[in-house]
């Protein structure tokens, strides 16, 4: 069992950065793919950005590309999103989410299913908005 808490976000301005960080508890960190999803008012639930269990495999999304960078610290269990230049479409509740690597999908598998599969632990989401 993980529990998941995502922390960080909050009110910007286009063009600022913001920084989302997601702490697990529980089962044994470094043995789940963690990924950010969003859902934005009206739209369908997409994957954001999503790193393997190792750290080495990173996927984003191309609407964030180039701007978004995600990390995880295994050793404090934690999973960071950082933010950058921000657009008032980025404005949505973000939630971070963990799939075992034992399900035999990629962290972009998670990442272009939105979650949909074998994605089985998340966090309550935190609201970003981003607007002048």
């Amino acid at each position: 069992q993980l529990q998941l808490v995502e922390s960080g976000g909050g009110l910007a301005q286009p063009g600022e950065s913001l920084r989302l960080s997601c702490a697990v508890s529980g089962s044994t960190f470094d043995y789940y793919h963690i990924g950010w999803f969003r859902r934005a008012p009206g739209e369908e639930r997409e994957g954001v950005s999503c790193v393997s269990s190792s750290g080495g495999i990173k996927y984003y999304a191309h609407s964030v590309k180039g701007r978004f960078t995600i990390s995880r610290d295994n050793a404090k269990k934690t999973v960071y999103l950082e933010m950058n230049s921000l657009k008032s479409e980025d404005t949505a509740i973000y939630y971070c989410a963990a799939m075992s690597r034992g399900s035999g999908l990629t962290a972009q598998d998670m990442c272009l299913m939105s979650g949909r599969y074998a994605t089985d632990y998340w966090g309550q989401g935190t609201q970003v908005t981003v607007s002048s």
